[in-house]
């Protein structure tokens, strides 16, 4: 009796925690929240490239081309940019593509287990017209020109 007197007498005198050492029940804690409470600091997340430009290597395929990107990567341990190369499979709907093509590769659902890109021509460059300014400089025509007015 005495023994659980004491306790009781010990459990008045101290506050009425749940806990040892004093700590505070956890419903009581402010819970962490996912999305931020003010919502014009939301950042949205990043996504992967999803266009790249590269030149057809294979077209034997039906409705598919292989096409090979090159991009420039720092060399980790020199800092020095190398060439990296690596091949997509794309689809080729109409097998318009042929090999050395120009393509433009566009993100889309996958069509089979290695393609997930879609092969588009790129529109074709704008020269500049500095270009055409160097070749006509002087004024004179080239003999293959003159040849032609004559």
């Amino acid at each position: 009796m005495s023994l659980t007197s004491s306790l009781h007498s010990l459990s008045l005198s101290m506050p009425k925690t749940h806990f040892l050492h004093g700590s505070t029940p956890l419903s009581y804690l402010s819970k962490p929240s996912s999305l931020p409470q003010n919502p014009t600091f939301f950042v949205p997340p990043i996504r992967a490239m999803k266009k790249m430009q590269g030149r057809v290597v294979c077209s034997t395929n039906d409705k598919t081309v292989s096409v090979e990107v090159v991009r420039l990567d720092p060399h980790p341990k020199y800092k020095r940019r190398v060439r990296k190369k690596k091949k997509y499979q794309a689809h080729d709907p109409e097998n318009q593509f042929q090999v050395g093509d120009v393509v433009q590769l566009e993100r889309s659902k996958p069509i089979s287990k290695t393609k997930s890109f879609l092969a588009v021509p790129l529109p074709p460059r704008i020269r500049n017209k500095k270009e055409d300014k160097v070749n006509n400089e002087v004024g004179i025509p080239l003999e293959s020109e003159q040849a032609q007015l004559a």
